[in-house]
């Protein structure tokens, strides 16, 4: 019986998880302390763990129906992430493994956008490739086995992840923060077509074949706003975020799909936040399925930051029969992707 915490950036979560099986997910936002800002204030993020972190527990306790000294192990992120908000969580995970005697986890956030999967469709297969897409990562992965063997990056973002960029347009065309759903939103009465954007990266070669760049088609989008705006047209919202989902689902999927094929995998995971984006979703069903590829979603509440896909990665290195954490972990904000488990010490 495996207790997941996740408090990264703005979500407070926790999940409990047992043999594979979900048995509580219960998560506390404070998406609409950040919104007046257009993005995440650390530490305003930090204080409303503080004040999330012991009832959330609670309500994940209460929804498994147990008591906290039925659980047998507690995993947390220790990065990466905002700094003040891995330790409030690392905190709390210290204190509650502590105080009931059973082991602790650290885990990679990332590593548990992977696990989150396992969570409804069962162990990943052996290989996979997996595509994380979220507010601050674009990665694709070659995965073999999750938590005991190295993730082989075969591309990670150049610059800014396609996340970073949907938030970054969504405030030049005047749509609310977080700007991933805003532009989904916007996107549904919108022309794909309507506006040429780039496809960075599209078809480059070498050891940047599948890397990602987002940030020309986030100043390229900008450029647009802004030629608009310098004529005094009315900006056409709409078709602005149809084209620039297009553009970075197109992106995606391609490479995704074009990695899965020269690997000889057969199937596809797509993970994180922007993996809710339903044009991203639309894109990938359809390339895959003329590929001859599965591919594997999570649910929407499973792509964004949740306790669930940590208790799931704690509870695979629990089986896996992994060390534990020692007590004098600490956090690492800006973790490299290597292994499933992530156990900084302090020098």
């Amino acid at each position: 019986m495996v207790l997941g915490i996740e408090s990264s950036c703005d979500e407070t979560g926790a999940g409990i998880v047992q043999g594979g099986r979900l048995l509580a997910h219960v998560v506390a936002s404070s998406m609409d302390e950040h919104a007046r800002f257009g993005g995440v204030v650390p530490e305003i993020a930090a204080r409303a763990h503080l004040h999330a972190f012991n009832p959330v527990v609670r309500r994940a306790l209460d929804e498994a129906g147990l008591r906290p000294g039925d659980l047998d192990a507690v995993a947390v992120t220790t990065g990466p992430g905002l700094s003040g908000a891995l330790q409030v969580g690392l905190a709390g995970a210290k204190t509650l493994a502590y105080a009931l005697g059973v082991p602790l986890y650290g885990v990679h956030h990332l590593a548990g956008h992977v696990a989150a999967d396992t969570l409804e469709h069962g162990p990943l297969p052996d290989p996979c490739v997996v595509l994380i897409v979220s507010g601050g990562h674009t990665s694709l992965l070659l995965v073999r086995d999750l938590v005991r063997e190295p993730i082989l990056h075969l591309g990670d973002t150049l610059d800014d992840a396609a996340g970073e960029c949907f938030d970054k347009v969504a405030r030049v065309f005047g749509l609310p923060y977080p700007g991933g759903p805003a532009i989904d939103r916007a996107a549904r009465g919108g022309d794909p077509k309507a506006v040429a954007f780039p496809r960075p990266l599209r078809a480059a070669g070498g050891q940047d074949a599948y890397a990602f760049s987002f940030s020309g088609l986030k100043t390229a989008a900008a450029r647009w706003a802004e030629e608009h705006r310098r004529r005094g047209a009315v900006l056409p919202v709409a078709d602005g975020a149809a084209s620039l989902q297009e553009a970075v689902a197109d992106v995606l999927t391609r490479k995704a799909v074009a990695a899965c094929r020269e690997y000889g995998v057969k199937t596809l995971v797509v993970v994180g936040g922007v993996a809710a984006n339903s044009r991203v979703r639309d894109l990938a069903q359809r390339r895959c399925a003329s590929a001859g590829i599965a591919l594997r979603v999570p649910s929407m509440t499973l792509c964004t930051d949740n306790g669930a896909m940590i208790a799931a990665i704690g509870d695979l290195l629990v089986r896996s029969g992994a060390e534990p954490a020692p007590f004098d972990v600490t956090v690492d904000p800006s973790a490299p992707l290597a292994y499933a488990a992530l156990n900084p010490v302090a020098a």
